[in-house]
C-alpha cells in the first residue's frame, strides 16, 4: 500500500500531531489494519479508499489499540492527503465518510477546517477530588462543572484556575484506569485561558498518555464553553495551544456558536507533509 505521513495542527515540520494515511487499493482485513496501526504506533492512522460513496471518501481510523469512529487530526490530515498529495479532488470542500457519519472539510488560505457533529453532554463528575487526584493538582476552577462532552469521541472537560496548573498536571495512571472502568471511558481535557486557551489532553491508549493535538476533544471543549457561557458569549473564535509540554507545539483554530440549543463547531489548522512511501 502507498502511505503518507503528515503533521496536523502544525505550522512547521515536527510540530503538531503525526498521522499515517494508507491508500487501500486491495482487500485489507480489519485485523491487518490494526496490526499496521500498532506497527506505525502513532496516536492514530487512517485507511482511505479511492472513489466516492454518497459524495464522500470512505475513511477508517485506528489507534494502536482499536478502531475509533471519529478523531480530529486524522480527519484533517486525511483530507489533506486526498486533495493535496493524491489529487483525488480539487474542490475547496470535501467530505469524509467516518464511523460517526459524514464530516465535511473545507480548504481555505492554507488552512483546513472541519465541522463537528452536534454535542452530547453528561454525565457531570461530582467527585472533584477524584479528578484532582488523577491530575496531581488541586487548582481546579470550582466555578464551573466537570462534565463529559462528546461530538463523536468523549472527553472529560476539566477547567483549571490558570496555565501554571495546566502545566503541573501529572497523571496518576492507576487512578485514571479505575476512573475509566467505573465512571467514564473518555479522555481528560484540562484547560485554562492564556493568551488564547492552553489545553492538555490525556488519553489511555497503549503507549500514549498525552495527545499533542486533539481536534475532537477541542470541539468538545468548544461545546462546553458555550453551554456554560464560560466567556459570557454564545459565539466564540479563539486559538488553542496544545502539545507544548510534550515538545510538539500545536495550534488549533476554533470557531463555535450556539443558538436555541443548536451548536456549530468548527476546528481547523494547518497540515505539513513529512514523508511518502510504500508499506511492504
Amino acid at each position: 500500500m502507498r502511505f503518507f505521513i503528515v503533521d496536523v495542527f502544525a505550522e512547521a515540520k515536527y510540530q503538531g500531531n503525526p498521522l499515517g494515511v494508507f491508500v487501500v487499493e486491495r482487500d485489507v482485513e480489519t485485523s491487518e489494519m490494526q496490526r499496521i496501526a500498532r506497527e506505525l504506533h502513532f496516536s492514530e492512522c487512517t485507511f482511505v479508499t479511492p472513489g466516492l460513496r454518497d459524495g464522500g471518501f470512505d475513511v477508517r481510523i485506528f489507534t494502536p489499540d482499536m478502531e475509533v469512529p471519529f478523531a480530529g487530526h486524522p480527519t484533517l490530515g486525511t483530507a489533506f492527503v486526498i486533495r493535496e498529495l493524491l489529487g483525488w479532488s480539487d474542490a475547496s470542500r470535501i467530505t469524509l465518510n467516518l464511523g460517526v457519519g459524514q464530516i465535511p472539510v473545507t480548504f481555505e488560505n492554507g488552512k483546513l477546517t472541519m465541522e463537528q457533529k452536534q454535542p452530547s453532554f453528561g454525565p457531570l463528575i461530582e467527585d472533584r477530588d477524584s479528578i484532582a487526584n488523577i491530575l496531581g493538582v488541586d487548582d481546579l476552577d470550582e466555578r464551573f462543572p466537570i462534565e463529559v462532552v462528546s461530538t463523536g469521541l468523549p472527553s472529560v472537560i476539566v477547567p483549571m484556575m490558570n496555565i501554571d496548573a495546566v502545566r503541573r498536571c501529572r497523571i496518576n495512571h492507576g487512578l485514571y484506569a479505575r476512573f475509566l472502568e467505573s465512571t467514564a471511558k473518555a479522555a481528560i481535557l484540562v484547560f485554562a485561558p492564556h493568551e488564547d486557551v492552553r489545553v492538555r489532553v490525556f488519553v489511555d491508549d497503549e503507549g500514549f498518555f498525552e495527545d499533542p493535538a486533539t481536534g475532537s476533544a477541542n470541539g468538545n471543549l468548544a461545546a462546553w464553553l458555550l453551554r456554560h457561557r464560560y466567556f459570557g458569549k454564545s459565539e466564540l473564535a479563539y486559538r488553542v495551544e496544545q502539545g507544548f509540554e510534550m515538545g510538539r507545539p500545536s495550534r488549533l483554530d476554533v470557531e463555535a456558536s450556539e443558538s436555541g440549543g443548536v451548536y456549530r463547531i468548527r476546528v481547523g489548522g494547518q497540515v505539513v507533509s513529512i514523508a511518502a512511501g510504500t508499506w511492504e
